[in-house]
């Protein structure tokens, strides 16, 4: 499972969509009692965060690798994606945690392929940390 935060209807739409098309299940989060929820039920391999939704993607991803997190939620893959001039937003999400930071348009050219390989991460048991 694949959950995500989107700012608006369109990333939502086109995340859900690729999904769908892919087969692969993906479900949205839109505050920290959802994430909560879907960690607790869905055994998540990644989440992708919006960071124009700035103040919930960065409260995101510190509940994800706070160390009141279970060890098992902290492993757990997270891309997030933003407007290619919001550089200070992607060092923000990189020091906050993030795994991967992608331009807006590198995810919409290529996100067939980062759901797939996002994905995959669960059929190969315990995810693995790609630095």
């Amino acid at each position: 499972m694949i959950l995500y935060l989107a700012a608006d209807l369109i990333w939502a739409s086109k995340i859900k969509g690729c999904a769908d098309a892919l087969g692969l299940a993906c479900r949205p989060v839109r505050t920290i009692q959802m994430l909560d929820a879907r960690l607790a039920d869905s055994n998540p391999v990644a989440v992708l965060l919006d960071l124009t939704a700035t103040e919930m993607a960065l409260e995101m991803l510190d509940h994800l690798r706070g160390p009141e997190n279970s060890h098992r939620h902290r492993s757990v893959r997270i891309v997030a994606f933003g407007p290619h001039v919001e550089k200070s937003l992607f060092q923000q999400a990189r020091e906050a945690g993030a795994d991967e930071v992608l331009t807006r348009g590198a995810l919409d050219h290529d996100m067939d392929e980062v759901l797939l390989r996002l994905s995959a991460r669960s059929s190969r048991g315990t995810p693995e940390m790609e630095h």
